[in-house]
């Protein structure tokens, strides 16, 4: 992939990313073992994550997806969301993990916390590869976390700015 210039410093490099996926997929089903365990991917910026993620998972799983829209500014969520596209799968009686690509003011994640919570699953949980700590409007609990990354526009390993930079990976910073 050719460096256009928006392409800044990198803030979690591909070794690092390989080694954490590894450690959290270990957590992830230690905590799991022996449970009926869903994995809802938020598209699109989770799909690098959670494909990596199942395939270092020691025990079974289903995954399915959920697409939502935020309304707000290109970079900032105003925390009104819209679900694009829903769960095929019910979840009540069953335990699930919602993996996301960012956390960043936890808006988004609040809602389908909130509209998941209402589907009476028997657990529900995040596993987040990233989170901006300085950026976060909400008190959420993200039981599984990648890494804390400072409050830049983050790019690769399935984040994207105008949906470029998905595939990069690594994550960086978009150069402004």
């Amino acid at each position: 992939m050719t460096d256009d210039g928006a392409i800044g410093e990198i803030l979690v490099p591909a070794e690092d990313l390989r080694r954490r996926v590894r450690e959290l997929a270990d957590e992830v089903s230690r905590d799991y073992a022996d449970k009926d365990l869903v994995l809802v991917g938020v598209l699109k910026g989770a799909v690098f994550f959670l494909s990596d993620l199942m395939r270092q998972l020691s025990v079974p799983c289903e995954v399915d997806f959920m697409a939502v829209a935020s309304y707000g500014s290109a970079t900032k969520s105003s925390g009104v969301v819209r679900i694009l596209k829903d769960l095929d799968a019910v979840i009540e009686g069953r335990d699930v993990l919602i993996v996301e690509d960012i956390v960043d003011s936890g808006l988004t994640l609040q809602y389908l916390l909130r509209n998941l919570a209402g589907r009476n699953p028997r657990s529900l949980e995040v596993c987040a590869l990233l989170i901006k700590p300085e950026r976060r409007k909400v008190e959420l609990v993200t039981r599984y976390v990648g890494f804390e990354i400072p409050n830049r526009f983050a790019i690769g390993y399935g984040l994207d700015h105008g949906e470029r930079y998905r595939n990069l990976p690594y994550v960086a910073a978009l150069e402004e």
